[in-house]
């Protein structure tokens, strides 16, 4: 499987912010689009790439890190 076809999580405990990119994560501008929600774009193509939640503590009752359990579809 391509990396480009994979999604990554990263959350920063230190600064509560969860990471989200589609293949591997690299240089974009973020425009918001929601209290605390940056789309990261490709700024020559733009192709999403990215979603960056900041304050993600606030948005959950859940103690984190969360854990979740994800599988690919086929």
């Amino acid at each position: 499987m391509d990396t480009q076809d994979l999604m990554q999580l990263s959350y920063d405990q230190n600064v509560d912010v969860l990471y989200l990119s589609m293949g591997e994560p690299r240089h974009a501008i973020s425009r918001e689009i929601g209290d605390d929600l940056l789309l990261r774009v490709d700024a020559e193509t733009g192709e999403i790439v990215g979603l960056t939640i900041l304050n993600l503590s606030s948005r959950t009752d859940e103690s984190l890190p969360l854990s979740m359990t994800l599988r690919e579809k086929f």
